[in-house]
């Protein structure tokens, strides 16, 4: 500083005003997020907003084939446009300009956009498939495009991410592709013939609390002993990080709480450092696949999951967003007997959302999974049953979409008989004709195997010698059961109980 004031004051005055011009130029420059770079696609057929930042009050132009629109930044610089509604058609240009410099977006389609989110499954790339040199070796589409963000935990929103660009789907970049993901939007883009944006922000390992606002979850008393244990974590990462000379064993302990204060579990982290600096985007729907970090606490999922829909939803501004998710594939070790499970209980809160929100889906993959592996290795399948949903649901085509689903039961006897609903084309077993994984049990609540008996297109009766006065069937309700029901179209029985005793995960918070 003492050096600085030697110069002589015309020196000091040019000084000053370098700094200012340097400083009024980086503020003047208007900017988008990285979310609109080269190669992106906009949602077509609806209004698309379009936002960044400049000085404040600075007049901001964007256009996009004939369509110009105007905007003036806030006193933060933060400016937005809404884009009337585009058609698909040739590569366009998007330009962002102002007085001082103007950004210009090249190779710009109009289609189908959707986000694939949730954890390591849903990250899980096309390299590490079955088959990933034919998968690569077909992948000639140019049209299908992928945008997958880095891994980021903040309790502050990140605005931008620049290492994060809109990759055009070839045998030299799929292989880096969400597979499932990939999957979902090659099976639409082969029906609808539309260019198809994929924006892939999932992260391996993340828990459904990080993906939501945090208010939200203060707000609600039940989330308390989540947040106590947090804000316990949190006091003690400022006292340490805070304190000189830490002994060795302290600054384990810190280091240990740095990775946690940035990680994937604490409540709102993803939703600030990856989501919110592309929430708002012009989109048709998301995919989801995830829970395997919140299994453990499945009661509370019954409530947390449509939470974080319903705050995505509410917060987008896209409405009722079509919402489908993958329910978790079988894994573990196989049990002998009929056991209570904290996957079963989890996989019962993802198809209780589908009876509490509007336009959302389940695909059921019981049949996919790996004992040994919890990242089976089949995404093909996983991405093929989540299109359904989107080609039945949001595209009008005339294909299935629901699993097989538990209606109704009734008692005759010493015989359960049960009712199911999208049964397309009937039931057929897989392997052996008779079905498998089924349970029953009598007042004392103790399960044992069933026998099963198809009884009509849409109805299987259940019985065993054991039980005289069965009150309640459970079917593929374990970590990794062993069960074989299909409909003809190959759709598997969405695993369910009759019963709602307590379960294993009933007190977890």
């Amino acid at each position: 500083m003492r050096c600085n004031w030697l110069l002589s004051t015309p020196a000091r005055w040019l000084q000053l005003v370098v700094v200012y011009f340097c400083v009024g130029t980086a503020w003047a420059d208007v900017e988008l997020p990285n979310i609109f770079s080269d190669h992106m696609v906009l949602q077509r057929n609806q209004p698309n907003k379009v936002w960044g930042r400049a000085a404040p009050g600075e007049k901001v132009t964007v256009t996009i084939g004939d369509i110009r629109k105007e905007a003036t930044a806030d006193e933060q610089g933060n400016w937005s446009v809404m884009l009337d509604p585009l058609d698909v058609g040739e590569p366009r240009r998007l330009v962002a300009s102002c007085d001082h410099n103007q950004v210009v977006v090249e190779d710009v389609l109009v289609g189908e956009v959707w986000i694939c989110s949730g954890q390591s499954n849903m990250q899980w790339p096309v390299d590490r498939t079955n088959d990933p040199d034919l998968v690569k070796a077909t992948a000639n589409f140019s049209q299908i495009r992928m945008i997958s963000y880095p891994n980021v935990g903040s309790q502050t929103p990140v605005w931008t991410h620049p290492q994060a660009t809109w990759k055009v789907c070839s045998p030299e970049t799929v292989g880096s592709f969400s597979a499932v993901g990939y999957f979902f939007g090659l099976q639409l883009y082969q029906a609808l013939g539309v260019p198809i944006g994929l924006v892939n922000n999932s992260w391996g390992g993340s828990a459904a609390d990080a993906w939501i606002n945090r208010d939200l979850l203060e707000a609600d008393p039940q989330y308390r002993p989540t947040l106590e244990r947090w804000q316990q974590m949190e006091a003690e990462y400022e006292q340490l990080a805070n304190r000189d000379n830490l002994s060795d064993e302290e600054a384990r302990r810190l280091r240990s709480l740095e990775r946690q204060m940035g990680g994937n579990h604490r409540p709102g982290n993803i939703y600030n450092g990856v989501l919110k600096s592309h929430l708002g985007y012009g989109i048709r729907g998301a995919i989801w696949y995830q829970g395997e970090s919140n299994a453990n606490r499945a009661y509370q999922y019954r409530h947390l999951f449509p939470m974080m829909i319903q705050n995505w939803r509410d917060e987008w501004g896209a409405g009722d967003f079509p919402f489908y998710w993958v329910q978790l594939a079988d894994f573990q070790a196989e049990k002998p007997e009929p056991s209570e499970s904290a996957w079963a209980e989890l996989r019962e809160a993802q198809t209780m959302t589908m009876f509490k929100l509007p336009h959302t889906g389940q695909a059921v993959i019981i049949d996919l999974g790996e004992g040994k592996d919890i990242h089976p290795r089949n995404k093909e399948q996983v991405g093929q049953r989540l299109s359904r949903w989107a080609l039945a649901k949001d595209y009008g085509l005339p294909v299935a979409a629901a699993s097989p689903m538990y209606q109704s039961m009734e008692k005759q006897g010493n015989k359960i008989v049960l009712s199911f609903e999208h049964v397309h084309g009937g039931f057929r077993p897989f392997d052996v004709n008779t079905p498998i994984g089924f349970a029953i049990a009598g007042e004392d609540r103790k399960f044992v195997w069933a026998e099963a008996k198809i009884v009509g297109n849409n109805q299987i009766e259940v019985w065993s010698d054991q039980v005289a006065d069965p009150v309640a069937v459970r079917y593929a309700w374990a970590d990794n059961p062993v069960c074989n029901m299909y409909d003809e179209l190959g759709l598997p029985l969405t695993p369910f109980r009759t019963d709602d005793w307590p379960g294993v995960t009933v007190n977890n918070y």
